[in-house]
């Protein structure tokens, strides 16, 4: 673990080097923020009460914390950096030393998850406390305690689907095409968009079958009290689940694709 523990701070000393354009895409990031707050303030005017089940305090809560979960678990290079390791033979190097590719992505990728959470402190904060008026109360110490442990499993589980589809690389000259549609299921089906329980009970079963819930709407909801009680518990183990399938699945597309890699020079 000492290996590991070491590439953790040296891509934290890396990433530093970046942290003004952390800082900047955090503040611009609450751009689209306000105009989805400001929506919703408007839909409300026009309807007092709750709208789908939701308050307007517990939309408004709800998109801060999307936007909060997003900023601590998202990829962002992550899916290139691979492809690119992949299509230039830089995986090469990985495969003569005692160290595991996956792991080492892995290591990468939480350090810079923690220099861009630093680098949001101070935006998203004073958003929050510039809203603070419309938001709900911290949920109780079971509520928080599990939104804090699924939000760990969130990253994880966002970081093994953009690494399947990185590894895609292995056989397509440009995985573009593949992070696009990846993208476009996470912003539709994760509720990062809207809230999935605001859609006819038969879709929303159907997307809970899948893992894209669990990147976004189900943290989210458990922070909302939305899924609380005995709910928590199968939530959490269903997640913990996808976690572990996508884990697997990034170490056979892995293999799979060792396979088929050739490198040319050294």
């Amino acid at each position: 673990m000492r290996k590991y523990w070491h590439i953790l701070t040296i891509g934290i000393q890396n990433t530093l080097v970046y942290r003004v354009n952390f800082f900047f895409r955090a503040l611009f990031n609450l751009i689209p923020l306000l105009a989805t707050i400001s929506l919703w303030r408007a839909i409300y005017e026009g309807k007092p009460g709750a709208v789908a089940g939701y308050s307007l305090a517990q939309m408004v809560s709800y998109y801060l914390l999307v936007c909060m979960v997003e900023a601590l678990t998202a990829v962002t290079e992550d899916e290139w950096q691979i492809a690119a390791d992949i299509k230039d033979g830089g995986i090469s190097q990985f495969l003569v030393k005692p160290m595991d590719y996956v792991h080492y992505r892995l290591c990468l990728f939480f350090s810079g998850r923690i220099i861009y959470t630093l680098a949001a402190v101070v935006p998203v904060g004073l958003f929050v406390c510039w809203q603070q008026a419309c938001l709900l109360p911290r949920p109780d110490p079971l509520s928080l305690g599990c939104f804090l442990v699924s939000l760990g499993l969130t990253a994880l589980l966002q970081f093994f689907l953009s690494c399947v589809t990185a590894m895609l690389a292995f056989w397509v000259v440009e995985i573009s095409t593949f992070v696009f549609m990846l993208l476009a299921f996470e912003r539709l089906a994760s509720g990062q968009m809207f809230p999935i329980d605001i859609l006819p009970p038969a879709l929303e079963r159907g997307l809970l079958m899948t893992p894209f819930p669990y990147q976004m709407y189900f943290p989210v909801s458990v922070y909302l009290g939305k899924i609380s009680g005995a709910a928590l518990w199968p939530g959490l183990i269903t997640q913990a689940c996808w976690v572990g399938v996508t884990y697997l699945l990034a170490r056979l597309v892995w293999r799979r694709g060792l396979k088929t890699y050739t490198a040319v020079g050294g």
